[in-house]
């Protein structure tokens, strides 16, 4: 549960981070989107190699691994800020999201067996709830850490030494928030070394990580592997641009600061949904609850795209509340009958992650050619749509061993 409170929290403080940099770089919506490309872009290149780590040395010891990788990104914050170059920021955010990456390999199959296959779904949608409280939590503090401060004066208005000089003042708020997590990252880790011990470590078998692309092939998992894709990707988008979104005039017309201070009704619509729905997918079907909330996220993209005022900003933020469930309820179903091939399995869901690094650059770039937000926010709409679609493909459960079996 500490794991997901964790990476979703560091993960959720991107939509602080880029508004910051978008500021002081002066960049275009694509370009700040780039903060999202360098970190999911972790998820395709690490995620196989993580589960063939995991795989090797355990889950607990994967775990470590991926903390103190984490820790070390932070730590690469400093570096960034003392050269105020935005490729050291994306450098930084590429390490802090691979130590992410190894810890995710670890966390969603691992609270896959530790309990009853006929409940896996109830029992990863909780879990994910602590990642929602994580994503909650981190925006609304990183909001009053990391944005505002300097409002006098803008990057567009200063050049050369002073230029450098304001993106070094600038990004010290942004170095003292990461300095604190490094720190208590490693307390983390400290932990869980400790308990190293506490889950056996099975021989690794002698088949090649790579033989997990087979999965693939499988058309539950293929498609599944590629609604969380589209999901992540989707949900990043939408929280990439809500701090910009409610500050147009025609929308909340806020301060930066207080549409940061927002951010939280996003992503604790998704704890609220993951609490419940952890007790509704007890008793319904995952693929339909799934096909129902992921319409509900057109709904309200649709809505707050062709409204104004409050009514266009609180149902861009309820569209949280609609993703609660996606993530575990996609990632179960697809692994759903994998058996010992959990891990990679997870590796592989993990890979597709990188979704977030794909859909925002998208979003961004239309925002920019057609000078709309609300507009750009149909490229999310339409992953939201593939996803109801497999909802519905998967409204009845696999035949044959589960994934809890891997026990």
């Amino acid at each position: 549960m500490a794991l997901f409170f964790i990476f979703g929290g560091i993960t959720s403080l991107n939509d602080v981070l880029i508004p910051k940099l978008k500021e002081l770089f002066t960049l275009n919506y694509a370009q700040a989107m780039l903060v999202q490309s360098a970190f999911f872009a972790a998820y395709l290149v690490v995620s196989v190699p993580g589960a063939a780590l995991v795989k090797k040395i355990g889950y607990m010891r994967g775990a470590v691994v991926g903390l103190l990788t984490m820790m070390a990104g932070c730590l690469l914050f400093i570096p960034a800020s003392a050269s105020a170059t935005f490729g050291v920021f994306l450098l930084a955010l590429f390490v802090l999201a691979s130590g992410i990456t190894i810890v995710q390999v670890v966390a969603n199959p691992l609270i896959s067996l530790l309990g009853p296959a006929r409940t896996t779904h109830s029992r990863l949608t909780f879990a994910q709830a602590f990642n929602s409280l994580g994503t909650t939590i981190f925006p609304y503090v990183g909001s009053i850490l990391i944005l505002g401060g300097l409002a006098t004066v803008s990057a567009a208005e200063l050049s050369g030494d002073a230029l450098t000089e304001y993106r070094v003042a600038g990004t010290q708020a942004v170095v003292k928030a990461y300095l604190g997590l490094a720190v208590a990252l490693a307390l983390v880790a400290v932990v869980v070394w400790l308990r190293r011990n506490r889950l056996p470590v099975e021989a690794p078998d002698e088949s090649s990580i790579l033989s997990s692309f087979s999965l693939l092939k499988q058309t539950r998992f293929g498609f599944g592997a590629a609604c969380i894709f589209l999901y992540v990707g989707a949900e990043v988008a939408i929280g990439s641009l809500i701090v910009s979104y409610l500050m147009q005039p025609d929308v909340l017309g806020l301060a930066e600061q207080d549409a940061g201070k927002l951010i939280p009704l996003y992503w604790g619509g998704a704890l609220v949904g993951r609490f419940i729905g952890s007790a509704v997918l007890r008793l319904v079907s995952p693929g339909l609850v799934l096909a129902a909330v992921a319409c509900g996220a057109i709904t309200l993209i649709a809505f707050s795209a062709n409204m104004t005022g409050q009514a266009a900003g609180y149902s861009l933020l309820a569209v949280g509340l609609m993703n609660a469930i996606m993530f575990p309820t996609i990632f179960s179903l697809a692994c759903e009958g994998l058996g010992k091939r959990a891990a990679e399995g997870s590796g592989l869901i993990c890979v597709a992650i990188v979704g977030g690094a794909v859909i925002p650059p998208l979003t961004g770039q239309l925002a920019d050619s057609t000078g709309s937000l609300a507009f750009a926010l149909l490229v999310p709409a339409l992953c939201y749509a593939i996803i109801a679609a497999y909802g519905v493909l998967l409204r009845r459960p696999a035949a044959g061993p589960t994934l809890a079996a891997a026990t």
